[in-house]
């Protein structure tokens, strides 16, 4: 991967949430949580996540330092790549919703390659809904991507420091909104929260896919 470093972790959702940004260089982090998390955003309240459902389903609650709602992650729940810019790198923008639309077309080109054609990025401002605070799917972001029917295929995040973009960025391989809501104080109604189009593909082969699209 010319220009690109790549590595690959594997650990509990927590400590891959946790790990020290470079301090140079374009880089892909492809992430493997070890067993099921749910991991709530920067600046939700830990009681959105049901402390004791999760305890009996074996879920860990975790968090991370971007924005949005939950998200789950694990084993075959999602494909989780983290991307991270330099400032100064011609991908670099200013404009913290203009900076994830190039991000947006590699995953288009990427779940084309899995099977999944007709998606678009989003380009736009934030679109939330009722449940968006809580479940970072129910909403849609800047760069994100969506299907033919609006569906939502890829979700990204970021965080930000002065010399680093970190974006996070998830594809479910599944999605099961019902037992989402399960983990969730809130309850959300699974029909409120089922708008995902997950990527029945090997988590591998979306990796590979997203690799050969990177500029």
């Amino acid at each position: 991967m010319l220009g690109w470093t790549v590595s690959t972790w594997r650990a509990p959702a927590a400590e891959l949430h946790a790990l020290e940004l470079p301090v140079a260089g374009r880089h892909v982090w492809v992430l493997q949580a070890s067993r099921p998390a749910l991991v709530l955003g920067s600046t939700q309240p830990d009681t959105d996540a049901d402390a004791a459902a999760c305890a009996t389903a074996g879920v860990e609650v975790a968090r991370r330092r971007s924005g949005g709602g939950a998200v789950l992650v694990g084993p075959h729940e999602c494909a989780w790549i983290d991307v991270l810019v330099p400032r100064g790198d011609p991908l670099w923008d200013d404009d913290v919703g203009r900076a994830t639309w190039w991000l947006g077309d590699v995953w288009v080109a990427t779940v084309s390659s899995v099977g999944i054609d007709g998606c678009q990025v989003h380009r736009g401002g934030m679109v939330p809904s009722a449940w968006s605070k809580v479940v970072c799917f129910a909403g849609l972001g800047p760069g994100e991507v969506i299907d033919a029917a609006g569906a939502k295929v890829a979700g990204v995040s970021q965080r930000r420091t002065r010399a680093m973009a970190r974006f996070q960025c998830a594809v479910p391989l599944q999605w099961d909104p019902e037992r989402l809501s399960g983990l969730l104080t809130a309850r959300p109604p699974a029909t409120e929260i089922a708008g995902v189009h997950p990527v029945a593909a090997d988590p591998a082969a979306v990796v590979d896919a997203f690799l050969a699209a990177l500029p």
